[in-house]
């Protein structure tokens, strides 16, 4: 996955494949053949044991999609998975009925169907990944990389790094520890993630008490670290079996060759399912450059914290010959994952999976980011309050007090200006997605700021978290926490233009 590729040998790699010259303001043609994306089974090994999991396999034979500056987003997904699939491109803004959501209008993919998309996708660091059945847990994700011109000019090493929570259970089996609950009842219950929205008000399960603590005030597993006023946080409702690193343990991590005094482009995805890190860059400094794709004015530093779903691009600039670990820490327990950029000739330390517990994240690195691109000022035409809420006993998870699929959708005009001001009245931080749009994160705790530009904000708990949108891209369109447990138990709505048919 992360194998030294320079933009050199980029560019190079495109002139043999015939490509236009990647001139400033030149848009590559549409290839004629598109990329095939594949989804498979696999067996993986993780820690010596075997395992059966799902992949993205796309046509140079890694994982997902990397595209030239200008080239189109021309896909045919072939589904050869043993069961059905849908693929989402997370933060990409494509026509909302290739978003890959399973709405009625588009459903899951049959085993042996091919499905095209073709749209024009936006430049940065994306991911994809499944939207049926917790698929997602079981690795049916991958990278989608676009490139652009002006990246091409630093001619920067490119890494990825892409991190992931894995178990051995089933993610059925996961979901009915979480809930109390037969395997077959935990299944039933994930299946209405892909129902449709429906009346207003309901729930699949009551209002949790106490904000998340257990009723009887004992504290749940991995509700270890103090929250505001001294309460108590929930972390990491999913004990895991081991955290990957581009699919592999600190037992045997990847190695990246890189140059003496070597110029990186990091470009980290979080593809966890239920888990968040610290990415500690140990004796390297870094500058982020982009959260969730989108230019940010760089901000230095060692340690940096990614949420589910997000990503940081990170320029590093090596100091010497050496072995150099990039590791990812989970918050809470003291694991971490990780892979190691290393000259030729350096030592390869070992390194364990367990460190010192790590804080829980925060939104300390959001609170500095500052948008190359902000949006332009404007009053706002919508402004509107959604209430984060749920807990562990019983575990699920809400929306302004509603539970997907008996959701009110926020309708949109186009054209509009929206403002999304996110209340978490929970112990637990959510991640929170919305498909098919970019925001701007706007106020951290009532605090304004002119922040990021993302697809992906997290929420701590009791926090605030204000975001500000263009409806420009008519459709239905998810919004939900990233946690897939969260949302397979409630925490999920829509947002629907005016005038799109149901």
């Amino acid at each position: 996955m992360s194998k030294p590729y320079s933009r050199r040998d980029f560019l190079g790699a495109a002139l043999a494949a015939g490509v236009l010259p990647i001139l400033p303001g030149s848009v590559r043609a549409a290839s004629p053949v598109p990329n095939r994306l594949v989804a498979r089974t696999r067996v993986l090994e993780v820690n010596g044991r075997p395992a059966k999991v799902f992949g993205l396999i796309g046509p140079d034979g890694r994982p997902g999609i990397r595209l030239a500056p200008g080239e189109r987003f021309r896909v045919e997904l072939v589904n050869q998975a043993g069961t059905r699939t849908i693929v989402h491109w997370h933060g990409q803004l494509p026509p909302w009925t290739q978003d890959g959501f399973p709405w009625p209008q588009t459903p899951p993919i049959g085993n042996g169907a091919v499905q095209a998309y073709d749209y024009a996708p936006i430049p940065g660091t994306y991911w994809m990944h499944s939207h049926h059945d917790m698929q997602e847990q079981s690795l049916m994700t991958a990278p989608l990389i676009v490139h652009d011109v002006a990246e091409l000019r630093e001619d920067r090493q490119e890494v990825v790094l892409m991190l992931h929570d894995f178990t051995f259970r089933t993610p059925d089996e996961v979901l009915a520890g979480l809930t109390g609950t037969s395997v077959a009842a935990a299944r039933a219950q994930a299946q209405t993630a892909e129902e449709a929205p429906g009346r207003k008000g309901g729930s699949n399960a009551p209002e949790p008490r106490m904000g998340g603590m257990a009723a009887d005030g004992i504290v749940m597993p991995g509700m270890a670290m103090s929250g505001p006023g001294g309460t108590r946080m929930n972390l990491n409702d999913v004990q895991y079996d081991a955290f990957l690193a581009n699919e592999r343990t600190l037992a045997d991590p990847e190695i990246v060759r890189v140059e003496r005094g070597g110029r990186v482009r990091l470009r980290i995805i979080n593809g966890a399912s239920s888990s968040q890190f610290w990415v500690d860059l140990g004796e390297l400094v870094g500058r982020v450059v982009a959260t969730d794709g989108h230019p940010v004015h760089p901000v230095a530093g060692s340690r940096f914290p990614i949420a589910m779903a997000q990503r940081l691009d990170i320029l590093i600039d090596l100091p010497r010959a050496g072995a150099f670990p990039i590791l990812a820490r989970l918050e809470g327990p003291g694991r971490q994952t990780g892979i190691v950029l290393a000259t030729a000739g350096a030592r390869i330390p070992r390194i364990a999976d367990s460190a010192q517990a790590a804080p829980p994240l925060d939104n300390s690195l959001e609170a500095r980011l500052t948008a190359v691109e902000p949006l332009p000022p404007r009053r706002a035409d919508i402004a509107r309050t959604i209430a984060l809420g749920g807990g562990m006993k019983p575990y699920a998870w809400s929306m302004n007090g509603e539970y997907w699929p008996q959701v009110t959708p926020l309708m949109l005009g186009k054209g509009q200006r929206v403002e999304i001001d996110l209340v978490n009245r929970s112990m637990m931080a959510h991640p929170i997605h919305l498909h098919g749009h970019a925001f701007q994160v706007i106020a951290i705790d009532g605090r304004p700021i002119q922040g990021a530009v993302r697809d992906t904000v997290l929420v701590t708990p009791m926090g605030r978290v204000r975001f500000a949108f263009d409806a420009d891209n008519p459709g239905r369109w998810a919004f939900h926490c990233h946690n897939l447990y969260h949302m397979v138990t409630g925490m999920m709505t829509e947002f629907r233009y005016e005038g799109i048919s149901t």
